[in-house]
């Protein structure tokens, strides 16, 4: 399946492994996950369910989800971010942050129109996500 890439949770109570390479990589704007993130944008990489694997501490996994498109995981003992899955795309948002072994080449923005950071470096902008996502496709200016 290609090279693995190996992370954890701050602590390191939870261990996991993403094999290939995502399916989409960038940066996600909206307000929900720059209120987990406590950042002003969260750098996501999305993969299949099936590249995957919780490698240690299953049972020190959180899950919260606001929403039923995603479920938020984070470590129970240190409360350090893991992933998203999101079940209504089939795939799972391992944040970069997670895998530092991970070099993040984010292709585009996803709800670009919540940002509170502007950012220039050519990548295309989304207002919301693209049509193939259920959003409108719409592209903003940089």
């Amino acid at each position: 399946m290609g090279q693995t890439y190996k992370g954890s949770c701050f602590c390191g109570s939870v261990e996991l492994a993403v094999a290939g390479e995502p399916v989409a990589a960038g940066f996600c704007h909206c307000s929900s996950c720059r209120s987990w993130a406590a950042a002003p944008v969260n750098a996501f990489s999305l993969w299949k369910p099936e590249q995957v694997t919780v490698t240690k501490g299953e049972d020190s996994i959180g899950v919260f989800h606001k929403t039923e498109r995603s479920y938020r995981k984070f470590c129970k003992v240190c409360g350090g971010h893991l992933m998203t899955d999101h079940p209504q795309w089939a795939l799972v948002d391992v944040y970069a942050a997670t895998i530092p072994s991970y070099r993040h080449e984010p292709a585009l923005h996803v709800h670009y129109a919540e940002t509170v950071l502007r950012m220039k470096d050519g990548l295309p902008k989304m207002k919301d996500v693209p049509k193939q996502m259920g959003g409108s496709g719409e592209i903003l200016p940089e």
